[in-house]
């Protein structure tokens, strides 16, 4: 029988306590309960005495979002730790380092990250970080090469897919990316000044047909392993480091899905401009800021994914003339896709983005929904005939101007 059951404060740090070279011998530890996901319990274990600290994140057997009628596998907690390790040696620095995990009680130990600011937040309190387009192009670039079927042996990759089925969390991103938004679902959730735009979604058959196409990727495109909701809630920063967090929605799918949901979470902090930013001067600004870390992510991942494909490629008819060229077009337009319905679940989807919903006045929030519609819908649209990033970039700065 199982021992699993949601751990008390007390439990985490009884656990914390166990693992070895973290805290001193003396001194008590404190513990909080930090989550404010929704799948999970994340407790931060501390101990005053000598500053050290550390993190147990433990699945709910349900997600929290909804409640006990939404029941989920826990499997995803091994899923994460062991998603955690192979990008740790994949992209070394770039993920917290873990301590110890349990599959039984579905829990992770792990650095804390309480040095760093969850991006989202710093990008909503106007934080600059001019190394991250070059951290998250390596982490993007290494994970999905080194795990593709260019990067190692096939076979090898089949195993290792196996171990990386995750029908529960894949469950969630089919329906309330792929389905939900695009229709009259239970699951939606928008405000009300949105209700025709919505029903132009529902109705809009060319739209449809687009979200069919990368719905079958999503389903059936086993290119590599993904981190699966790389969102810039999903990562730490500070001017000097990154850190990827949480891979529990791991999977083996779509190389662009990943690049896509980077670019989407910082075209929606674009379109939040709106109201984060004070003025036309520094709104224009901060987009250019904004639109130059996409395009540095796009190249930057380019440069390092063919020049890992050169030196290390293990597929000898993958080095047919033209195919790599062709092989990264076609993940610009799958990743301008991808980018595109992230964007477009987050404005009438379940779950939202605190860039938009945390803007305080209704008709400046609304100019804001509107804008990333309009972006993510036109990226959706267009997604098969994107040449180049500046296609994209172009997209959005052509929505902003209307």
């Amino acid at each position: 029988m199982s021992n699993y059951h949601p751990l008390t404060e007390q439990e985490a740090i009884e656990i914390a306590r166990s693992i070895a070279g973290v805290f001193g011998p003396e001194g008590e530890l404190g513990c909080r309960e930090i989550g404010d996901g929704n799948l999970n319990l994340v407790f931060h274990v501390s101990q005053a005495s000598t500053g050290s600290s550390l993190i147990v994140k433990q699945a709910l057997p349900y997600a929290k979002v909804v409640g006990e009628s939404w029941p989920l596998s826990l499997d995803r907690a091994r899923i994460e730790s062991e998603a955690l390790s192979i990008e740790d040696r994949l992209a070394p620095g770039l993920v917290p380092k873990v301590y110890h995990s349990d599959n039984e009680l579905a829990l992770t130990v792990m650095e804390d990250l309480s040095s760093h600011v969850i991006m989202r937040q710093g990008l909503i309190d106007g934080g600059v970080y001019p190394l991250f387009a070059e951290h998250i192009s390596d982490f993007l670039a290494k994970t999905l090469f080194f795990t593709s079927d260019l990067g190692m042996n096939q076979q090898e990759k089949k195993q290792l897919a196996g171990s990386f089925v995750n029908p529960d969390l894949c469950k969630i991103t089919e329906d309330l990316i792929f389905d939900h938004p695009y229709t009259n679902a239970d699951t939606n959730s928008f405000d009300p000044h949105l209700q025709a735009d919505a029903e132009r979604l529902w109705a809009d058959e060319e739209l449809h047909l687009e979200v069919a196409l990368l719905r079958e990727k999503f389903l059936t495109h086993a290119q590599a392993l993904l981190h699966g909701d790389l969102h810039t809630g999903s990562i730490f920063v500070t001017e000097q480091s990154t850190k990827v967090i949480d891979p529990e929605f791991a999977y083996f799918g779509p190389m662009g899905f990943d690049i896509g949901a980077v670019i989407a979470n910082l075209l929606l902090h674009y379109a939040s401009q709106e109201h984060w930013s004070a003025d036309a001067a520094s709104r224009q600004e901060r987009r250019q800021y904004l639109s130059g870390t996409v395009r540095d992510i796009w190249n930057g991942f380019e440069r390092k994914f063919r020049a890992l494909w050169n030196e290390h490629g293990v597929d000898r008819i993958a080095k047919t003339a033209g195919y790599q060229d062709d092989y990264v077009r076609r993940l610009l337009q799958d990743t301008a896709g991808f980018a595109g319905a992230k964007i477009v679940r987050r404005i009438v989807g379940l779950a939202h983005v605190a860039d938009i919903d945390k803007i305080p006045d209704a008709d400046v929030r609304a100019r804001a929904q509107r804008l990333a519609l309009a972006i993510g819908t036109t990226l959706i649209k267009r997604n098969r005939r994107i040449m180049s990033i500046e296609d994209i970039i172009d997209i959005a700065d052509s929505a902003a101007r209307v």
